[in-house]
């Protein structure tokens, strides 16, 4: 009996078919079961580690590569090792063709094997700035502060040098610089520096920042504010933060920004601004009891000596604990008054425009019980010793005068009357011994 080639082939065939078919569906298995329990479950959910997306393309390739060798191999008896040698001239063409590609993916496991930057670092690649968020196969993908994908080559990156904002240590130091006027002491003008930076929200307490004299330039003194973050995400805010403090700090302090020396700048000062500020402090003085008893001509010279000043949104105005040698009249701003107890802040008041802060430690010279924060821009003048013992010396009749309001807050402060006179003549006798008291305290502390 005849019987066709093909027919007795056709079961041998079949096998052989599904013999591939189990050996590409076993692949696939494996690819599946490496992306999740070795991938997921063993490196991101137990160590935390984020395998760059290119390394699992490579495993699944080579699996399917191993795949493809047993299929033809011991399937369908095919030998691939013809295939590997091709001739030299076809193998030239491929390696120019590829030789990009084929750069860059050894140039990313190199930087993988390294472990010079990870998922979630921030990379400094010559004037561009982003943080991590794919390593493929060409290329590494950054995201700038702008939220845009910067997509650099990965050979590109290998062969220059990075910066990598978060390696070895998480807190890394950011340097700002800064030109003064050469009339500003260097000691000085570091302080002011240190406070502005120190003061920036979004800036590491520990370490602390530095402030560095750099260089004598053409225009003024260099300066470099050297200080610690750890999100570069805050970068822009903090600089900004930093920023703002050092002008509000430099214009309390009468210092100015350098103009370059070529310029030729002639200023003459803005005396109608300063006048209004005055008379504003004028019409809140008239209205606090302290200094009711000052005559309208001795408040106008009392007022032009003190100074103007100009607080940024979150500075503070006044310290709690810190020695008490001024007040401040409150022209223009809001403010909030917060006290430390038991190592805990409180806010406890808010203050306004017309108020006045600090004026018992004008008077005694006791340490500030609370801080005040700026809560707004705010514009203050503030009244020292010096200032009031200038006044104090030109007019004495000013000192009995405060003496004897000072003993009437003390006794009110007791609970001894209300209605702001005495009772009876122990009651009057304990007024008149503050009110010498105090006179002794004002002299001393005003040095009279």
């Amino acid at each position: 009996v005849y019987i066709p080639a093909v027919a007795l082939n056709f079961p041998l065939t079949f096998l052989r078919h599904l013999g591939a078919a189990v050996i590409v569906l076993t692949s696939t298995v494996i690819i599946a079961v490496v992306d999740r329990y070795v991938w997921e479950l063993y490196f991101r959910d137990g160590h935390g580690v984020m395998v760059p997306k290119f390394l699992t393309e490579l495993a699944r390739l080579l699996i399917l590569a191993l795949a493809l060798f047993l299929v033809l191999e011991y399937v369908y008896n095919q030998t691939i090792r013809g295939l590997l040698i091709a001739p030299g001239i076809a193998a030239v063409i491929i390696g120019l063709a590829m030789q990009d590609l084929l750069g860059n993916i050894i140039a990313g496991v190199a930087l993988q094997l390294g472990k010079s930057f990870g998922h979630g670092d921030w990379l400094a690649v010559e004037n561009r700035q982003g943080e991590v968020i794919e390593i493929n196969w060409r290329s590494t993908r950054l995201r700038t502060l702008d939220d845009t994908c910067i997509e650099i080559p990965n050979r590109e990156i290998a062969r220059q040098t990075f910066i990598n904002f978060n390696r070895p240590h998480r807190p890394y130091a950011i340097r700002v610089p800064i030109t003064l006027d050469y009339t500003t002491p260097p000691t000085r003008a570091k302080n002011i520096l240190l406070h502005a930076a120190a003061n920036a929200r979004g800036v590491l307490p520990q370490p602390k920042p530095k402030v560095f004299l750099r260089n004598f330039g053409d225009s003024g003194i260099e300066y470099e504010i050297k200080f610690w973050m750890d999100d570069h995400k805050l970068y822009s805010d903090i600089s900004d933060a930093i920023r703002t403090n050092i002008w509000y700090g430099l214009r309390r302090h009468g210092i100015s920004i350098p103009y370059p020396t070529q310029t030729v700048q002639i200023e003459r000062p803005n005396r109608n601004k300063q006048q209004e500020v005055q008379t504003a402090a004028r019409i809140i003085l008239r209205q606090q009891s302290l200094f009711k008893c000052l005559t309208d001509e001795q408040l106008d010279a009392l007022l032009p000596r003190g100074k103007v000043l100009h607080f940024g949104r979150g500075e503070r105005i006044i310290q709690q604990g810190e020695n008490g040698d001024s007040m401040f009249i409150l022209v223009q701003g809001e403010a909030n008054v917060v006290a430390e107890r038991n190592g805990q802040s409180r806010e406890v008041a808010s203050v306004n425009s017309g108020d006045c802060l600090g004026e018992m430690s004008l008077l005694t010279g006791e340490p500030r019980n609370a801080t005040v924060i700026a809560n707004s821009d705010c514009e203050v003048v503030e009244i020292d010793k010096a200032v009031l013992g200038q006044s104090l010396k030109e007019n004495p009749s000013l000192l009995a005068q405060l003496s004897e309001l000072l003993a009437r807050r003390q006794l009110q402060t007791e609970g001894s009357f209300a209605s702001g006179r005495p009772t009876d003549p122990s009651q009057a006798a304990r007024q008149t011994r503050y009110a010498a008291s105090f006179v002794n305290k004002l002299r001393a502390f005003l040095e009279l």
